[in-house]
């Protein structure tokens, strides 16, 4: 009798089988989503069936770095990956590595070779591309000439700026030849004065926005000498169109949004700026006006005039000090010859002709202090305090010559 296995040898030994396929460990399966299911932790489930049978399939949340669209039932896809045993329930599934949409795996393919060359070329370099103008005042537009993408961008525009002249160049935007018109739109506005461009469509299939994939038109795109918008399709959307223009807007009407600059915003945000630019002058017066004022001041003591005006006024204080001096001086001199003509009163021949006292003189006016200068019948002139007398000497008594 043979030996029995577990149900997981058997299950481990089934799963070895599936890694040592190598088919199985890199296929790709086609089919039809159903049952998709988005878990909580990051891991997608879904059964992918056709006509006539089905398969279970997961996709890991650190596989889901690549895909660029949500997964909904019914959606016909391709998915990339490797088929195992899950050994718990011993059944058989999908684990998915990439997903892409079926009908656009090839193009998907050329999309990512030319835009890893462009790369590699730095095309797609921030430092080359152009500053989009703040203040543009005409904008070119290469796009359809019918539909919703021209009517949004005018909209827009009207709404934000109605000043702002905007340009139409009717271009192919799908199908053969499309690229072309797109390009030659770009070649005709690059000679005009337009400040920006704007290059879109609508949104489509892969297929209907292939042509914003085109290598010539993204070499065009990144050699123009005008700054170029890019807005293909919608915000999920991205071609190379994207990457080669200096500025890509998730959507058309988004695009006249960043190419338009707000009128109104503009009108408020330059009164703030005047009422801005005007406190700072009047700061900056005021600030100015004190300074003046503080070096007048410092200026003041320095200055000839202000040197003048103190010497003047010192001047001024010196002669009043002066006068006081000599007025004290003369006051005091008066006060002292007061006193001595006080004392000298008694001295005074005047004062003794007033006390009855004489003064003799002979004829020739010699004074005669003594009568032994007398002879007699000598002529003598007697002053008095009142008057004077002539007399004549008849009789000389006392002592003369001696005698």
């Amino acid at each position: 009798m043979s030996r029995a296995v577990t149900v997981s040898q058997i299950n481990r030994y089934i799963a070895n089988l599936f890694k040592q396929d190598y088919t199985l460990s890199g296929i790709q399966v086609k089919g039809e989503i159903s049952g998709c299911k988005y878990h909580y932790s990051g891991h997608i489930y879904f059964t992918l069936k056709d006509a006539g049978a089905a398969i279970s399939c997961v996709m890991f949340s650190s596989q889901r770095k690549g895909l660029d669209f949500t997964l909904e039932d019914g959606q016909s896809v391709i998915v990339t990956g490797r088929i195992s045993v899950f050994e718990r329930d011993g059944r058989y599934q999908l684990y998915a590595q990439s997903i892409v949409q079926d009908g656009v795996g090839r193009l998907y393919e050329e999309y990512e070779k030319l835009k890893k060359r462009l790369l590699s070329e730095g095309l797609f370099d921030e430092q080359r591309k152009k500053q989009i103008p703040r203040f543009a005042s005409k904008i070119g537009i290469v796009t359809a000439k019918t539909g919703a993408v021209i009517q949004d961008i005018c909209n827009v525009t009207y709404r934000r700026n109605p000043y702002v002249q905007l340009y139409l160049y009717p271009a192919k935007v799908q199908g053969e030849g499309a690229a072309q018109t797109v390009i030659d739109g770009i070649r005709y506005f690059e000679k005009t004065d337009v400040d920006t461009i704007i290059i879109g469509r609508g949104g489509g299939s892969v297929e209907d926005l292939w042509c914003f994939n085109d290598e010539k038109l993204a070499r065009v795109i990144a050699a123009c000498t005008k700054p170029i918008i890019s807005a293909v399709g919608h915000e999920t959307d991205t071609t190379i169109s994207d990457y080669a223009a200096d500025l890509r807007a998730p959507t058309p009407s988004a695009a006249a949004e960043l190419a338009v600059y707000a009128w109104r915003e503009f009108e408020i945000g330059l009164s703030e700026y005047r009422y801005d630019l005007r406190e700072s002058i009047e700061q900056i017066l005021r600030v100015r006006k004190l300074e003046l004022q503080k070096y007048m001041v410092l200026l003041q003591h320095v200055s000839p005039e202000d040197m003048l005006r103190q010497k003047r006024l010192y001047l001024a204080d010196c002669q009043e000090r002066l006068q006081r001096m000599m007025e004290r001086q003369l006051t005091e001199t008066k006060h002292r010859l007061a006193l001595y003509a006080e004392e000298m009163k008694g001295l005074s021949p005047l004062q003794k002709l007033q006390s009855g006292y004489t003064y003799t003189a002979d004829e020739s006016g010699s004074h005669i202090d003594s009568v032994s200068r007398l002879t007699k019948g000598q002529h003598l002139m007697l002053t008095f305090a009142d008057g004077k007398a002539k007399v004549t000497v008849d009789e000389i008594t006392g002592q003369k010559n001696g005698g």
